[in-house]
Parts: structure tokens; C-alpha cells; sequence
């Protein structure tokens, strides 16, 4: 086996390479993603934290009755918020629900065009399915290195990392879901002289929206599984209490933090799932 490892092939330093003269010739343009990314984070969680938790939980909570008008959604979201304000952890929740926000904002904009493009064009999905494979397998800590040499500590190595790790989720359900239509649908707009633009706002997409809003359901999930990791990049979050209490074997911190990045789970996928789906059995 020596004559096979002695010439090894060198992918690792290709990509280190790479790496290196991305950021030595365009530096400037990640530092512009990241001061535009930080700004929209920190405004968030700025304006989230200047509102008094209390009210802010008024908030969520006539969300939830707006979206569902469900008294025991209502009766789930306060109780549970008023125990994370109780246990201290208020100001990391709001750090991580901002940082799942804007992941799946992000996440929502360019992979749902993307689905529906794939689904529109059979060779676009057939170019684009082993770049989902790729960004769903590979481990996180692979590719959390080259976004910390490129954009630094802070949210945006963690925010970049979770887009990666979570964006094939709604690309793959809208592709799903579009895909799916019937084609008597279609025939039937196309018959009353629907143009494809028409078929896609008033057939397709309608026919569609709840396997894409699962899509955006797992999107939540899958960004909210990255807080811990994203946490060891210096961004903000329920991660830096679980890490902190790993580096000093605090169980009683790591609990209630891991605790409450599961009462946000749980919130997040009953807030967003759609009037009538079965909810997600934990």
C-alpha cells in the first residue's frame, strides 16, 4: 500500500490555498458581509432586549393566538418564556432566537427560488443534489474553520456556518413540493390560459406551501442544532452557557442552558407549523 499513500493526493492543501488567496485578494468583500451581517443581528437583538421580557412575551404570545388562535399554544409560550426569564437565561434566548431568525430569513430567500428553479429544470437538481449531500454530511467543525479565517469571531462565522449546515432543507422540500403537483393541476391552469408565472403563484406554490412550510419548520430545527457549535466562534448564544459548562463540568448550567434551548425548539416548531398539522412529537 506504500506506493498508493506515497503519492497522496494533496486536497487539503489545494483547499487551504484557496482559503489563503480568497482572503488575501477579497478580504474587503467578507469584510462587508460581515459588518452588514452584525449590523442586522446586533439591531435585532438590540431591539428585542430594549423591550421589557415581559412585554416582549406579550408579543410572542398574541403571535402564537394571531397565527393558530389556540388558548393552549398561548398557555404553552408563557409559562415556558416566564421559566427561561426565571432561570437567567433571557438574554442568551434572545441572542439565539435572533441569530435562527436570520439564518432562516436567509435560508428562506435564496433556497426557496432555488427549489422551485430545481424543480422547474430536472438538470439543475441533478448539478445541485450532491452540493446538498456535501453540505449536510460534511462535519460542521470542517467547514466552521475556513468562515473563522475569513469573517473572524463574532455571530457571522456562526450565522454562515448555520446557512450552510440548514439551507439544503428548504431547497430540497421546495424542489419536493413543486415537483410534486399533479399534473392535472397543470393541465387544468394551462387549459384556462394561466401563463407559467400564474401557474407557479396560483397552482403550484398553493398546492405546495406545506411541504415547503416544512421545509422551513426543519430549517428552524437545523439552525437551532447549530447554536453550540456556532458558540465556540465567539457567537453569542444559549451555546456559550452549554460550552462554558462543559470546559467546567457545571452540570446544573449546562442543564437549564440545554433546557432552554429546548423550550425554544419546541416554541419555534408550534409558532410556525402550519393551522391544522400534527405537531412534532418530542
Amino acid at each position: 500500500m506504500e506506493w498508493l499513500t506515497d503519492y497522496k493526493i494533496p486536497l487539503g492543501s489545494w483547499i487551504d490555498q484557496f482559503v489563503n488567496f480568497t482572503n488575501d485578494h477579497a478580504a474587503w468583500v467578507f469584510d462587508i458581509i460581515s459588518e452588514t451581517l452584525n449590523f442586522l443581528i446586533d439591531g435585532l437583538v438590540d431591539a428585542m432586549l430594549w423591550i421589557h421580557p415581559l412585554l416582549l412575551l406579550a408579543v410572542f404570545a398574541g403571535i402564537a393566538w394571531w397565527l393558530h388562535r389556540s388558548w393552549k399554544l398561548v398557555a404553552l409560550v408563557i409559562p415556558s418564556l416566564l421559566l427561561v426569564i426565571n432561570l437567567g437565561y433571557w438574554d442568551e434566548t434572545v441572542q439565539t432566537l435572533a441569530l435562527v431568525v436570520c439564518a432562516t430569513l436567509i435560508c428562506t430567500v435564496v433556497g426557496i427560488p432555488i427549489g422551485i428553479a430545481a424543480a422547474h429544470r430536472p438538470w439543475l437538481y441533478t448539478v445541485i443534489r450532491p452540493i446538498l449531500d456535501l453540505m449536510q454530511t460534511i462535519p460542521t467543525f470542517v467547514y466552521l474553520i475556513p468562515t473563522l479565517v475569513l469573517f473572524g469571531l463574532g455571530m457571522v462565522p456562526g450565522l454562515i456556518s448555520t446557512i450552510i449546515f440548514a439551507i439544503p432543507a428548504p431547497i430540497r422540500l421546495t424542489y419536493l413540493g413543486v415537483s410534486s403537483v399533479p399534473q392535472q393541476l397543470i393541465d387544468a391552469g394551462e387549459a384556462f390560459g394561466a401563463r407559467p408565472h400564474q401557474l407557479l403563484w396560483k397552482v403550484e406554490l398553493p398546492c405546495a406551501m406545506p411541504t415547503i412550510m416544512a421545509g422551513l419548520t426543519q430549517c428552524i430545527m437545523l439552525s437551532l442544532s447549530m447554536v453550540v457549535i456556532a458558540a465556540l466562534v465567539g457567537a453569542d448564544s444559549l451555546g456559550t452557557p452549554v460550552v462554558r459548562a462543559l470546559s467546567t463540568m457545571n452540570v446544573a448550567m449546562g442543564f437549564e442552558a440545554g433546557f432552554a434551548i429546548v423550550i425554544l425548539a419546541i416554541l419555534l416548531d408550534r409558532i410556525c407549523k402550519q393551522p391544522g398539522a400534527r405537531p412534532t412529537r418530542y
